[in-house]
């Protein structure tokens, strides 16, 4: 997570420009009221489980702590992209269907995919007509075009991607609305009228219906804009708005008064509430799930250890979980900014000494935890290659005389310490840390463990610089989820040094090599998809020879079904139940 997935989606068919026709695809899975359908083993995965056109009910959601923020243009947490499309629109979104219809998108607030022009320099949005905001204020293009400006600002809003202000041609140092307040920014988004909005772009991209998809493309009336408050008090454009909000606590959403059907076919709006309780235990959301007193687990990253054999050995509770794969990655990030990591055999001891299989049993074993990886990038992203630079041994319990090696190499033999941040109400992160800390220590490495807590893990502590160096946080748990399946959109945010940011947010925590920005320019340059794919997999090769990334597990995880929701289904795009579709049967 940090974010997010979507099933393979060819880049070549991106800069194609023919991203107009994806919006395709009759499914129909919510015909059936009811609570009826057979549990049984991955019945929501390309499926829906217990369909229903049912309105009415409550769903009650938890997680372990808090996360960045409920702020469309402020967060970069996969459960909360999934869960904002609640209440906050964008302009284009993955089809919310089960299976490989995921991969398509659609238009939200948008009529339909933009119109490119000027090579795919320039992208044209039409707004449904009779959009409003909860206070049945209409939704305009400025409200959009506010929006993304705002989320250009990382000093305020630290989190979210920073592809919009990447890409968009802004002037020369603009900084966003808060700073940069009354620049015309009209050379990089014009509003001709009222339902228009035109992106200007500093060079020709193919892709940007998947910039539109984005929360910060989620529309915000400025005179309600509080910065990095407006958490407090989203403004929706969504079927649901927030009754009441505390922060670190918890939240409640309710229905929408001014949200009407007729502006939005994607969204079947069936909860007449969800209620979101934050800082709940772990193990006590898997009993809780169990025992039917909550629907979801909102992290989605599946059940604990604690509860893993329980589930696969239960004949009535193994009938009731899913077991979804993703574009996901978990890994370890290793700080090249910190000695003696800052020498590459030190980082290559820490490569050999690592027990993989202590890793993946760190997080759940291959079922629910998934396999063993050795690089980067997953094998669903186009452009993987299969490799392992770093030898585990024959039972993939760690190499302890290559890691003496390398320590020897580079001027400490004996071992040296360092410290270890991971996410402190996350069990398995623990695990990830311990485990690490005892593999390493027989060969002298010896790791304190930090837990920090997850909503700041990126904005305060690990993502910001000034912080993870000056602490000497020489690793850190990370972990990554494709923005959408090409090796852009699992990359560039991950490893493109020119993301980092000193204020805080960033996602690359560990990769700073000029020889990986350049290659990303020329895979974004090269038009041939096979060449393209090619650099995708090169630049994966040059982090790990680099070794500034330890993989631990091309992620699974084994998540339950509630007993009260029904409409249940994987949606590819997020790896986790589709939380916007779910119904409750009471």
């Amino acid at each position: 997570m940090r974010k997010r997935s979507v099933t393979a989606v060819a880049m070549s068919a991106v800069l194609a420009f023919g991203l107009g026709a994806c919006g395709g695809g009759t499914d129909d899975n919510n015909n059936t009221d009811g609570n009826n359908a057979t549990p049984e083993f991955n019945a929501a995965i390309g499926k829906v489980f217990s369909p229903s056109t049912k309105t009415g009910g409550t769903l009650k959601f938890a997680i372990s702590e808090d996360w960045d923020s409920v702020d469309p243009g402020d967060t970069y947490y996969g459960l909360s992209w999934n869960l904002l499309r609640t209440y906050a629109r964008t302009l284009t979104m993955f089809k919310p269907v089960p299976g490989k219809g995921s991969e398509e998108l659609v238009g939200d607030l948008a009529e339909g995919l933009g119109t490119p022009s000027d090579g795919g320099k320039t992208w044209t949005y039409k707004l449904r007509p009779n959009l409003k905001f909860e206070d049945g204020s209409p939704i305009t293009s400025k409200d959009v075009k506010y929006a993304v400006l705002r989320t250009v600002d990382k000093g305020v809003l630290v989190s979210g991607p920073t592809y919009l202000g990447d890409y968009l041609d802004l002037p020369e140092g603009y900084k966003g609305p808060y700073k940069s307040k009354g620049v015309n920014t009209d050379q990089a988004i014009q509003t001709p009228d009222d339902l228009t909005i035109v992106f200007k772009l500093k060079q020709a991209f193919g892709g940007f219906d998947y910039f539109a998809q984005l929360p910060g493309t989620a529309p915000v009336p400025e005179a309600k804009d509080t910065g990095v408050k407006y958490k407090e008090h989203v403004i929706s454009s969504g079927p649901y708005m927030f009754e009441s909000y505390q922060e670190g606590k918890s939240f409640t959403l309710v229905r929408n008064p001014n949200w009407d059907k007729a502006t939005d076919p994607n969204r079947p709006a069936l909860p007449d509430r969800y209620e979101v309780t934050l800082g709940v235990e772990a193990n006590d959301i898997d009993n809780r799930l169990i025992s039917g007193d909550l629907d979801i687990d909102l992290a989605g990253t599946g059940v604990q250890p604690a509860s893993l054999s329980r589930v696969l050995t239960d004949p009535n509770l193994k009938p009731q979980s899913d077991n979804p794969g993703s574009a996901r990655t978990w890994y370890t990030s290793i700080n090249p900014k910190v000695a003696p990591l800052d020498n590459l055999d030190c980082r290559k001891a820490i490569m050999y000494a690592a027990d993989r299989t202590g890793l993946q049993a760190a997080y759940g074993g291959p079922i629910a935890g998934g396999d063993i990886a050795t690089t980067l990038m997953p094998p669903v992203i186009p452009g993987y290659q299969k490799f392992d630079l770093y030898p585990a041994g024959a039972d993939n319990k760690g190499d302890v005389a290559k890691a003496k090696e390398h320590l020897t190499a580079c001027g400490q033999p004996n071992g040296f310490a360092t410290n270890m941040a991971y996410r402190s109400d996350r069990p398995k992160e623990k695990a990830i840390a311990e485990s690490l800390q005892q593999a390493l220590a027989k060969v002298g490495i010896n790791l304190t463990l930090k837990p920090l807590p997850t909503g700041d893990y990126f904005s305060l502590y690990a993502g910001k610089p000034s912080y993870r160096d000056g602490q000497k946080l020489g690793l850190m748990t990370n972990g990554w989820q494709s923005d959408w399946n090409d090796g852009f959109g699992f990359l560039s945010q991950i490893v493109d040094s020119r993301t980092i940011r000193e204020s805080g947010g960033s996602s690359n925590l560990s990769i700073y090599l000029p020889e990986v920005d350049a290659l990303i320019d020329k895979a974004m340059a090269e038009t041939d998809a096979t060449a393209r794919e090619a650099v995708w997999g090169e630049i994966d090769k040059k982090i790990m020879e680099n070794a500034v990334v330890l993989p631990s597990v091309y992620s699974k995880a084994l998540t339950l079904r509630s007993k009260n929701a029904t409409n249940i289904f994987v949606n590819e795009a997020y790896g986790q139940y589709d939380y916007m579709m779910l119904g409750a049967a009471k």
